[in-house]
This record gives C-alpha cells, sequence and structure tokens, in this order.
C-alpha cells in the first residue's frame, strides 16, 4: 500500500487515479499508524514552499517521515520533492526536510533565453544522467510535464534526471530509498504512468 501524505497541500485526485488505474492500493492520510504500516510513501505538492512547509510542520510528522525515509521508497512529487531539499529562498528563506542535499531557487534569473516564460509549463525532455531501477520502463529522451518557477540546484550527487529549459533543470533525484519528481507523473501520461509503476515495484 502506498501512503500519499495529507497535509493541505496537492492534487491528490490525479495522482490516486493514476495508482488506481495502475492497479495500486494507495490511502490518503496523516495517520503515523497509517504511514508506518505502508510500503511506500509519496508526499505530493503544489503551491509556495513557505506555505507548505509550515502545514508540514504543523501536522508534526516531519522527523516521523525522516525516520521512515531511512526505511521505505519515498517519493516527492514537483513541491513534494523541493520540500526535500535542504532550504528554499521561494519568498523568503526556509528549511527544508533536508532528505536530498541542494537548495531551491528561482528559474527566472537563471534561464539563458529570457523569451522562456516563468512559471515553466509544459513538456519537456527527461534527459537521463545516471541508470536507475525508477527508470526500470522509461527510456531517455522521452517527455514529462512541468509546472514550476523554482528548482533545484547544488544537488549533482543526487540528480538522475534533467530537462533543459534555458538552464538544465533538476528532473529526477535520488538519495537512498529518497527520490524526488520535480514533474508531475500522474499528469505526464504513459510515461509518467510507468515511473510510477517502477516506483511501486522498488
Amino acid at each position: 500500500m502506498i501512503a500519499i501524505i495529507d497535509y493541505g497541500v496537492g492534487n491528490l485526485f490525479s495522482l490516486m487515479s493514476s495508482l488506481e488505474y495502475l492497479g495500486l492500493e494507495s490511502c490518503v492520510t496523516s495517520s503515523k499508524d497509517v504511514i508506518e504500516k505502508a510500503d511506500r510513501i509519496i508526499l505530493p505538492g503544489v503551491g509556495a514552499f513557505g506555505d507548505a512547509i509550515k502545514k508540514l510542520e504543523d501536522t508534526g510528522l516531519i522527523p516521523f517521515l525522516r525516520e521512515q525515509a531511512k526505511k521505505k521508497p519515498f517519493l516527492g512529487i514537483c513541491l513534494g520533492m523541493q520540500l526535500l531539499f535542504e532550504t528554499s529562498n521561494e519568498y523568503g528563506d526556509y528549511k527544508g526536510i533536508g532528505l536530498i542535499e541542494g537548495d531551491i531557487v528561482s528559474l527566472e534569473p537563471d534561464i539563458s533565453d529570457k523569451n522562456l516564460k516563468v512559471p515553466h509549463m509544459g513538456w519537456n525532455r527527461l534527459d537521463i544522467k545516471k541508470d536507475d531501477d525508477i527508470f526500470k520502463y522509461t527510456s531517455d529522451g522521452e517527455y514529462v510535464y512541468y509546472v514550476h518557477s523554482y528548482y533545484g540546484v547544488n544537488c549533482q550527487k543526487s540528480t538522475l534526471a534533467t530537462s533543459e529549459y534555458g538552464v538544465s533543470v533538476t528532473g529526477v533525484v535520488k538519495n537512498g530509498f529518497v527520490y524526488g519528481m520535480q514533474f508531475h507523473p500522474e499528469k505526464s501520461g504513459d510515461t509518467g504512468l510507468r515511473l510510477l509503476k517502477a516506483f511501486s515495484e522498488i
């Protein structure tokens, strides 16, 4: 069973629908007992980092999630991936959960082509940099769907895949059992479904 963390931030319906389509059991929860019994954990998220980390802190789950991430597969999606990093400078300076080494910064000043719009919204090629079981059913060059204005930097050691958008955007990261996807696999068609399927088998 996959526990989808409920902390008031995230597009839970489409994620649950994707998992259901794959025949995977999941539940939306903030219960430590349920999360403890789950085989895998997904941390979704949309919106601003500061608001999301505050809501997550208010649940009291952060220390517990850090412990769970040491012993079972854990996936952060979009803002959920960003929350896994050490810091973010989105509308202020914030500390993240700290499961992925690196920082979350604004795309806008780093993009070389100023004709490219921020937020970055749309389909982009996934360039796989390191082999990993998460790409079991995915080939280099497939397209995934992004919606974001901030991205991960100083995280080369954990970066598995990137996408080009006037700058090398960190697309997939990994540290131990912990994975992060900046794009939305649940909105990335068949490619996204295959990534979720691979995660369910790790």
